[in-house]
């Protein structure tokens, strides 16, 4: 019996091992560069990209460029969808009625095939200020099969979790849009089994996003000749509770995230664009720590609320100690080590072909992540097709090394046509309501008058070779 308790454990081990290598390995293991401090989190996938725009373009996409707003005639640019995954403020200037996506990133597709993660979008427009949307997110981590310590099948598991959100996206003028998220977490690990006499249960958390976007047009014109665009996005996701997996008072952060990005668009033409867009992020969540000031066998950085760990994170790095003292500036060089890049670039013609590519960056004592990617996107009608391939830079292994990811997007309008302002039915209302000015209730009368009579109307008229006299009007 205990042997198989300890096979239990094991194995509840190894499914816990793939999940640390499959996506905490994303926040960082190997490095020799220094002292390893990485930030890490339960459910990371909540902080993977699967829009495949953005993986093509080094993970940025809190302030990629939104194509129009349909308001000139032929300007069928827009944001995608998968915007929501980034930045759901982008939404708000979506100019199609109804449209939904669909997202496919194999996992560790050099050693196995069953792990992938899935995403299913959709969107509504509600007027010509206001989109909805829901999303939901699924990340399988393959089959275990388990066994006894002779080899003979136990049972087989599914380790999986997923995620269900909610978005509201509304303009607030001809530059600027809020939006707000909400979602459910869903994690199970390994339910069922048992660690150190503690059942390991699937685990359940609730977040919420604040997110906004600004853009500003400079030298427009009818052509988009040279045309200029700035762009400034930022996102605060992931705020929510912590997870658990047993019933420990001690729980897990999840990854709350302060995502900013800034972009410049350049029309050359009507046909032609060219764009560079660049992303930091930055875990709100405390940096592991040694300290356990009350003695209670629980790491202090552990015990802090959710709330109270984002707004310490931005000043709660240990530093750098040599000969038992502290490096002067040490801890604030270790916060900005906390923050990733991405910087991408990005060529459409005519808004249905395009390439693009992009680097990002994680410092090797955070985590080590640098990779090249690149991206492909065609556009035909009301279907859109992206795809994108990430290329290592680094001995640090990453789960999409030269991986293929796609999304495929459906953009509609109803009935076949543009879209126009009073699309949809209105949750709050666009603009204030104007009073009506009261009808005249007077009737204009007009006068007719008779028709004068010209000369000759009396005259007989022959038919039929006979005189038919006219009476006199």
């Amino acid at each position: 019996m205990n042997y198989l308790l300890r096979t239990k454990k094991a194995v509840t081990f190894l499914s816990l091992w793939i999940l640390s290598i499959s996506l905490l390995e994303a926040q960082g293991i190997n490095t020799t560069a220094g002292t390893i401090n990485t930030v890490t989190t339960a459910v990371p996938f909540l902080r993977i990209i699967p829009d495949a725009r953005a993986g093509g373009m080094g993970d940025v996409g809190l302030a990629t460029p939104i194509y129009g707003n349909g308001e000139n005639e032929g300007d069928y640019r827009s944001p995608d969808v998968n915007g929501l995954y980034t930045n759901p403020a982008k939404l708000a200037f979506i100019d199609k009625d109804f449209g939904f996506a669909v997202t496919f990133s194999p996992w560790l597709r050099t050693l196995v095939n069953d792990i992938y993660l899935a995403n299913l979008a959709g969107y509504y427009k509600v007027k010509k200020m206001q989109t909805v949307a829901v999303s939901i997110r699924y990340f399988s981590l393959g089959n275990i099969t388990f066994t006894d310590l002779n080899g003979a099948t136990t049972g087989e598991f599914r380790p999986n979790e997923f995620a269900i959100d909610g978005h509201y996206a509304r303009r607030l003028g001809d530059i600027f849009s809020i939006a707000a998220s909400l979602r459910v977490v869903y994690s199970n690990l390994a339910g069922g089994q048992q660690v150190d006499n503690n059942l390991i249960k699937p685990g359940v958390a609730g977040s919420g996003d604040i997110s906004w976007f600004v853009r500003k047009r400079f030298h427009e014109n009818n052509a988009h000749k040279l045309e200029h665009e700035l762009t400034v996005g930022m996102n605060i996701s992931n705020i929510g509770s912590k997870i658990s997996y047993t019933s420990s008072i001690t729980k897990d952060y999840i990854p709350t995230n302060l995502g900013i990005g800034v972009g410049y668009t350049l029309n050359i033409d009507k046909h032609n664009s060219v764009g560079v867009y660049v992303d930091m992020n930055k875990l709100m969540v405390p940096t592991p720590t040694k300290d356990d000031k009350n003695n209670n066998g629980i790491y202090d950085f552990k015990e802090k609320s959710s709330i109270t760990g984002m707004f310490t994170s931005f000043g709660d790095a240990p530093g750098t100690y040599e000969n038992g003292q502290l490096v002067k500036g040490s801890k604030t060089k270790e916060e900005w080590n906390e923050v990733t890049w991405g910087i991408g670039a990005e060529y459409l013609y005519n808004k249905q072909f395009g390439v693009r590519f992009g680097y990002f960056y994680e410092h090797p004592l955070k985590g080590n992540r640098q990779f090249l990617t690149a991206g492909l996107t065609v556009k035909y009608s009301v279907v859109g097709l992206n795809f994108s391939y990430l290329i290592p830079t680094t001995i640090q292994r990453n789960p999409l090394d030269n991986t293929i990811r796609f999304s495929l997007l459906f953009d509609f309008l109803k009935g076949g046509k543009k879209s126009s302002n009073e699309t949809g039915v209105s949750l709050v209302p666009d603009e204030p309501k104007k009073k009506e000015k009261k009808a005249d209730t007077k009737e204009k009368t007009t006068e007719t008058k008779p028709a004068e009579s010209k000369p000759g109307d009396d005259k007989p008229i022959i038919k039929e070779g006979k005189l038919e006299p006219v009476e006199p009007k």
